[in-house]
């Protein structure tokens, strides 16, 4: 059965069942909606128990792999992370007005400082890892010194859209560890977070206490009451429906970032191929997904001088960032590979408690000594996102201050711009395993270090001080 446009089609219409199954399950389970579990989480999850990794190889086989979804809707799944992740990130900068850099810098300098220390910490701590214990004892590529950061703060979009890198630089184990690194990253950071929050409520650590207690049933639940409904709640109509559909546009312009970000991505290609003559290949092993960002950029500077018109709705634009979002989880967690977790176990669980150690420390040790004024509210948000989603960093900004009455919202906000096009999914997250692969281990540490110990120095002599100064 190849993939033909009927097997494509099953494909995302099965991939559709298993989300609305996890929605169901999520509404119906108390014990998920305490711990906040995504519905896509749930429904990869689902997809990866009644396929071949669990149910065919109990025995259960419907079709020649075994489980109950045939090869061909299995490679259509595998396909999706690597093209949704370029949606994700070509949506991060449309429809934002980029404010201006010293704005930003003064809003949210101590969270960009901090989120930067984490994630370059991380490579720190995993290319330490790959060249004393991975690569010696478990033979694991030195590149696995990237999975870190690649999962952790980078998230299942980023795992999932570097498994053409993995591919490409003999690494093929590394995507499906990337993935279930992800997937525990996610689950330890929501049910840490939520803790840590009661933690912080109870020591006076909050400067607005407010109970996690207090949250409704309609939040746990994920749903939202009739009479809180609103007309439009997916954005404004920005285009007369009868010439062009205001979605459409929308999603045309993705598309356009896309193109552009792919434009530049073969630029570079070629430009390397011109200039280097030796074997040192970066650019050409680079995923397309961060260039999409750039692309996103590029295409909203000229669309506000080009265009008079007010085209971009930040809401549609959310919409369908968060569409590509639950089907890149669900598909990535269902075609992930037990069976080479399992033969890396020691590992996969090594990584996962030296990644979840050192996120929750530098939250709770150097989170108040970067950020005195609102350290918790910040901090928790960022703490979040170093576990692997930034959705989970603004639930648990949303549980610790839900009036937004502390300026943690909008830094998180701002600064994406200054993380997400460095670490995180970034130009460094995707070139972080050509680097290692052309460079080796050594080198990569000595700048992952440098680097952490000049954020880790601005954050605690800079801010630090300042902070301490004004309060």
């Amino acid at each position: 059965m190849s993939m033909s446009p009927e097997v494509i089609g099953f494909s995302f219409i099965i991939l559709g069942v298993l989300l609305i199954i996890g929605k169901w399950l999520r509404v119906s389970t108390p014990f998920l909606q305490k711990f906040f579990v995504p519905s896509s989480i749930i429904a990869g999850l689902l997809g990866l128990l009644l396929g071949p990794e669990i149910l065919g190889k109990m025995g259960v086989e419907l079709f020649d792999i075994g489980g109950l979804f045939p090869e061909s809707m299995l490679e259509v799944w595998e396909e999706l992370p690597g093209l949704l992740i370029s949606v994700i990130f070509a949506s991060f900068f449309l429809s934002k007005t980029i404010p201006p850099i010293k704005k930003i810098w003064r809003i949210s300098g101590p969270q960009i400082t901090f989120s930067h220390f984490i994630s370059w910490g991380q490579y720190v701590l995993g290319i330490s890892m790959a060249i004393f214990i991975l690569t010696p004892f478990f033979d694991l590529n030195p590149a696995a010194g990237a999975l870190l950061e690649i999962s952790f703060v980078g998230g299942h979009g980023t795992a999932a859209g570097l498994s053409g890198t993995f591919s490409s630089v003999d690494f093929e184990e590394g995507k499906d560890l990337a993935i279930g690194l992800a997937t525990v990253g996610v689950l330890a950071g929501v049910i840490l977070g939520i803790i840590l929050v009661n933690w912080g409520a109870r020591k006076g650590k909050t400067e607005i206490l407010n109970s996690p207690n207090d949250i409704t049933e309609e939040q746990l639940k994920g749903i939202i009451s009739e009479e809180n409904q609103e007309d439009e709640p997916v954005g404004k109509k920005t285009t007369r429906s009868e010439f062009i559909e205001t979605f459409t546009v929308h999603f045309a312009y993705i598309g356009v970032a896309i193109g552009v970000g792919y434009l530049i991505l073969e630029g570079l290609i070629l430009l390397e191929e011109a200039l280097w003559v030796d074997t040192i290949e970066l650019f050409t092993h680079l995923p397309l997904f961060p260039l999409a960002m750039v692309g996103a950029i590029i295409v909203q500077l000229l669309v506000d001088k080009c265009v008079k018109h007010k085209i971009f709705d930040t809401g549609i634009v959310n919409r369908i960032q968060g569409f590509a979002l639950d089907l890149l989880i669900a598909s990535a967690i269902a075609t992930l590979s037990i069976s080479v977790i399992g033969e890396y176990w020691v590992p996969f669980l090594l990584m996962s408690i030296t990644a979840i150690a050192w996120n929750v420390l530098a939250f709770i040790y150097i989170a108040p000594r970067m950020m005195p004024d609102y350290w918790f509210e910040r901090g928790i948000g960022d703490l979040g996102q170093a576990m692997g989603m930034s959705a989970a960093g603004m639930m648990l900004i949303n549980l610790a201050d839900p009036q937004t009455e502390t300026p943690a919202k909008k830094s998180f906000g701002y600064k994406q711009i200054f993380l997400d096009l460095i670490v995180g999914g970034g130009i460094v997250t995707a070139a972080s395993v050509p680097i290692i692969v052309a460079f080796g281990p050594v080198p990569a540490l000595i700048v992952a270090t440098v680097v952490t110990v000049g954020w880790l120095l601005l954050g605690l002599l800079y801010f630090g001080k300042k902070e301490k100064e004004r309060t």
